[in-house]
């Protein structure tokens, strides 16, 4: 790179930087960049697991320090999904326990109504919040869960008890980490026998030093190949809790005197709007993806430049990054983590502003966006992994850790296969809008064409409707049978639909960086987003005549034009990341 080119380079990352955080990377995600890639948060070698989980409760506090009043934090779409963008690269198990004493415990007091509670303890992180839901025997069906809280009129208050070892809540953050903790327990409300459905009930469970409160029992799990975290069993054995426990809200009203009243008649709609935290749950596991993803990436990318190999001329030594066979997987990553990362800006700003009946599709829409980014995430820090080799492995340089924490985000707030079955589901009842196909002969349009590659992804979307409708009207034998031949279509149309979407986001911002390199650059990344679709669907495609067998024969070649001007700019393009110098010279790898 020449002198000349410094400077069009930096102002490149700059303005590419800028759409990437929404205007905000030097004031809703500034602090939490300086935090984190401050000296308490390096990476510490050599730490036994419950060392590394001590660990994460100690900054979880030094967070807290900087947290100004934890309710606004929860009700912040943006701030809450920052911290959670750059909490994940120093600490994966501190992440996860924000985002639970954030997110979903305070989260869930917020979205209810206040009933003189005195919270101190938790604001102070004195009492760690934490978040129970799920059963060993109930997963995906939570809403059958089988915990109860029994209202007792002489108190008045509730009696919260596990009937049997299959309702044990399964998985949270428990253990004597920490120190003292309460939750917000789901149970179902039973008045007079009668059973209203799942509630929350804010219940403390163990003392300053850990030691679980009388009628609770915390057993600790084996360990898990995911971020370090204290997950537990928890049984409850008559714990009594006062009427003030009950998070109530227009979903269900009881009175000291046992009346009970709800906006909702269906006990399945109460049991969603009493866990509506897990949707804001999915926008932070999706943050928190982004997060390593990006840092994983930077780190590959500025390997790639450093760490030299042999060419192919006798004696000449070039940096990895000039083998096509070495950049082609990172610039195809670089390009799926710039459409996975403007896609959650998109939907964060959606669910945002959502009201009323919005809320439905919006709701749908971050499941599925939760979970294509988390397996992109994956694929996209496997690849970075391998492209460092042996260094990949190694913990202090910021991948191999948080590729493991990609595992829990995949399964946390609903399993991704189980959210994109149901979302493909939804859509084939009308739960999607689809695009018109476009008029215009496919022979009389550039392959690369922007618009031309958006209409082929609505093309794409459209295949994978049409032939999952035609699966749901086939006779079938049950309505398993028919739900069986159906959704392998219904998962492709939902994962067509968040695909198209995100390209769509890639070619938005295309549209609001300054003309010049910036644009030209998110162009070429839409382009080879876009065009790697258009190839794993050719056949389809062709079938229906929405490419000529022309265009086909020169898929590899476009590809291959697109990588060729991309390539001289990768550093440009991920610098825009804004990883911290500070955090980056931390990484044994890049130190050197």
């Amino acid at each position: 790179m020449t002198d000349s080119q410094i400077p069009d380079s930096a102002c490149a990352s700059a303005a590419l930087a800028d759409v990437l955080f929404a205007g905000q990377l030097g004031t809703t995600h500034d602090r939490w960049r300086r935090l984190f890639s401050s000296a308490p948060f390096r990476f510490q070698e050599g730490l036994t697991h419950r060392e590394r989980i001590d660990l994460s409760y100690d900054r979880l506090r030094l967070v807290n320090e900087t947290v100004e009043a934890p309710q606004v934090l929860a009700n912040d779409p943006d701030e809450l999904t920052a911290v959670h963008e750059w909490a994940g690269a120093v600490d994966p198990g501190m992440a996860t326990i924000v985002a639970i004493h954030y997110n979903l415990f305070f989260g869930s007091l917020v979205d209810h109504e206040p009933a003189g509670r005195d919270l101190g303890e938790y604001v102070r992180a004195d009492r760690i919040g934490t978040f129970l839901c799920t059963e060993v025997a109930r997963g995906n069906d939570a809403v059958h869960m089988e915990t109860t809280a029994t209202f007792d009129r002489a108190a008045p208050g509730f009696v919260l008890n596990t009937p049997h070892a299959g309702a044990q809540k399964f998985m949270p953050n428990t253990g004597p980490a920490g120190g003292a903790k309460g939750a917000v327990v789901a149970a179902r409300l039973i008045v007079d026998g009668t059973d209203h459905g799942v509630f929350l009930f804010l219940t403390p469970l163990s003392d300053n030093e850990g030691s679980p409160l009388p009628g609770v029992e915390v057993r600790p799990l084996p360990q898990t190949a995911s971020s370090p975290v204290d997950h537990c069993a928890t049984t409850f054995h008559d714990v009594r809790l006062p009427f003030s426990a009950l998070l109530q809200s227009d979903h269900g009203h009881l009175t000291p005197d046992g009346e009970f009243t709800s906006a909702l008649g269906s006990p399945r709609r109460r049991f969603l709007q009493s866990i509506g935290r897990v949707t804001m749950g999915k926008l932070c596991m999706t943050a928190h993806s982004l997060g390593v993803m990006r840092h994983a990436l930077d780190v590959a990318m500025r390997y790639a430049h450093t760490r030299v190999t042999s060419g192919m001329t006798n004696g000449q030594r070039v940096p990895l990054i000039a083998h096509r066979g070495h950049h082609t997987p990172l610039l195809d990553a670089t390009a799926t983590t710039y459409a996975a990362t403007l896609l959650q800006r998109s939907v964060v700003r959606q669910w945002d502003r959502a009201t009323g009946e919005e809320r439905e599709a919006y709701e749908r829409l971050t499941a599925i966006s939760k979970a294509w980014i988390t397996w992109r995430a994956r694929a996209v820090m496997t690849e970075c992994r391998e492209r460092c080799g042996a260094q990949g492995l190694i913990q202090a340089n910021g991948i191999a850790l948080q590729l493991a924490s990609i595992e829990g985000t995949i399964t946390a707030e609903g399993d991704n296969q189980v959210i994109m079955q149901k979302a493909g589901g939804e859509m084939l009842l009308g739960g999607v809008d689809l695009k018109p196909e476009s008029e215009t002969a496919p022979a009389h349009r550039e392959l690369t064409d922007p618009q031309h590659l958006q209409d082929l992804l609505a093309d794409i979307e459209r295949i994978s409707h049409t032939r999952a409708k035609a699966r749901l009207r086939q006779r079938a034998a049950s309505p398993l049978a028919r739900w069986n031949a159906t959704v392998t279509p219904a998962v492709a149309l939902a994962d067509a639909h968040v695909h198209r979407l995100a390209a769509e986001s890639l070619l938005t911002a295309a549209h609001q960086v300054p003309s010049g390199l910036p644009a030209e650059l998110l162009r070429g990344l839409h382009a080879l987003f876009a065009l790697r679709q258009v190839a794993a669907h050719s056949g389809d495609l062709l079938a229906r005549g929405r490419v000529t067998a022309d265009q086909v024969e020169h898929l590899p070649d476009a590809v291959d034009a697109v990588l060729g001007f991309l390539e001289p700019h990768a550093l440009t393009l991920t610098r825009a990341f804004a990883i911290p110098e500070a955090l980056l010279e931390t990484h044994p790898m890049l130190s050197a």
